[in-house]
Parts: structure tokens; C-alpha cells; sequence
């Protein structure tokens, strides 16, 4: 049975793919909360992922780096301190816990680091400076680390549009909010915690044992189509 780390797991896309991930291996969730369920499968530590030294393990066959931040202000209302902590929570924390794991890794079964980008990204959206340039550095990071860790370990990130967290929960405080994010997508949906938690267990396991260094956007169509 395969073992799992997930940063981040007790909320959102983390806890989704969790559980996923129950089904069939050990999962480790280390984050400040715990999450809201019990599995024979599932250690819990709780340790905030900037602040503390990350929990030592025995084996290790994948890493998933959850925390993210949703910062949206005009430049003129984001501080360098608003830059500082979005790149130290998307960027940083993702940094520590590959260092502190990559030992383990190299050791694993078809071992496999995922990560979480944004469609901001690709999509010039006002008001996501802070968090485009922090998950930009994700985007960096990962096509590095997947040359870098090749043919060893693959690197992959996930790339979703707005999707039904806690974290997105101000997106879609209304009903007039979500049918403006409804209708700004050309499929007309945003997403839910489980299917990008499907593109999540499928990238770690051994069905894509092919793919690394690959940013998958999750867009319900906003980047690629024009309509």
C-alpha cells in the first residue's frame, strides 16, 4: 500500500482528494486542523507548515502541497507584506516540504510531487497580482523540479478555475455571484473540490506514470475558449 503526504489536507480540494486517496492508501495530513473524518488509513499531525519543522515519517511514495490563498486587491491596496505572505504560503511552504521529504521520495514506489497553480495564470485577471506572481512561482517550480528529478520522481500542478471551497467562498457569497461565475465560463460551471480531486489521483498514480512537469488547467473552458 502506497503512503501519501498532503499539506493541507482538513479543507477544500486537500480534504477531497484525502479521501480519495483513503480508498486505497495510507494517507499522512499534516495541517494545523484536523480533518473532519476517521480511516484506518489516515495518520493526522498537526503542524502549521510555515511556522513549525514538518513531522518526520518513515516512507513516502507522494507529496501533495495544498495551501493556497485567494488575495484579490487593486495594486494600489496590496502591500509588499501581501506579496511576502501569498508567496510564502504557495511558494515557500511547497519549497520546505519537498526539501524536508525528497529523501523519502527518491525511495518510493513511482514517487510523485502535486502541486496547486491557478487559472489566473494564463487569464489576465484584475486584482490577482499577488497571487498570479505567487503561483507563477509554482508553475516554475514545477517544470524545474520535473527536469530536475527526472526520470526519478514526476512533478505536476493543477491549475483550477473557481472552485466550491472555503477558501473561494467570497466568490460565491450570492446567487447573483454564482450566476456571474456560472455564466463567465463557457461550460457554464465552476468546480467542485471532487473533480479536481479525481485529476489529483490521477496524476500521482501509475496511470500517469508518463506525465511530468505539466500544468493541467482545470478551466471549464474560461482560458481556451473565446465564445
Amino acid at each position: 500500500m502506497k503512503t501519501f503526504v498532503i499539506i493541507g489536507g482538513s479543507k477544500g480540494i486537500g480534504f477531497a482528494l484525502l479521501n480519495k486517496l483513503l480508498n486505497h492508501s495510507k494517507v499522512i495530513n499534516v495541517s494545523r486542523t484536523a480533518p473532519n473524518t476517521s480511516h484506518e488509513n489516515l495518520t493526522h499531525i498537526s503542524c502549521d507548515v510555515i511556522q513549525d519543522e514538518l513531522p518526520e515519517i518513515n516512507n513516502l511514495d507522494g507529496l501533495i502541497y495544498c495551501p493556497g490563498s485567494i488575495n484579490l486587491k487593486p495594486i494600489s491596496r496590496l502591500s509588499l507584506n501581501d506579496f511576502k505572505n501569498d508567496f510564502e504560503i504557495n511558494v515557500l511552504g511547497a519549497v520546505k516540504a519537498i526539501q524536508a521529504y525528497l529523501p523519502l521520495l527518491k525511495t518510493g514506489t513511482n514517487p510523485s510531487i502535486l502541486l496547486f497553480s491557478t487559472v489566473a495564470n494564463k487569464l489576465g485577471m484584475p486584482f490577482h497580482a499577488s497571487i498570479a506572481t505567487a503561483k507563477s512561482g509554482i508553475e516554475g517550480l514545477v517544470r524545474s523540479l520535473g527536469a530536475e528529478l527526472a526520470p526519478t520522481i514526476r512533478v505536476n500542478a493543477i491549475a483550477p478555475t473557481v472552485t466550491n471551497t472555503e477558501l473561494a467562498s467570497k466568490l460565491l457569497r450570492n446567487e447573483k455571484m454564482i450566476e456571474n461565475i456560472t455564466e463567465r465560463h463557457p461550460l457554464k460551471k465552476y468546480l467542485d473540490p471532487t473533480e479536481v480531486a479525481e485529476m489529483g489521483e490521477f496524476l500521482l498514480s501509475t496511470k500517469a506514470a508518463s506525465i511530468s512537469g505539466q500544468i493541467f488547467q482545470m478551466d471549464c473552458g474560461i482560458v481556451s475558449f473565446k465564445l
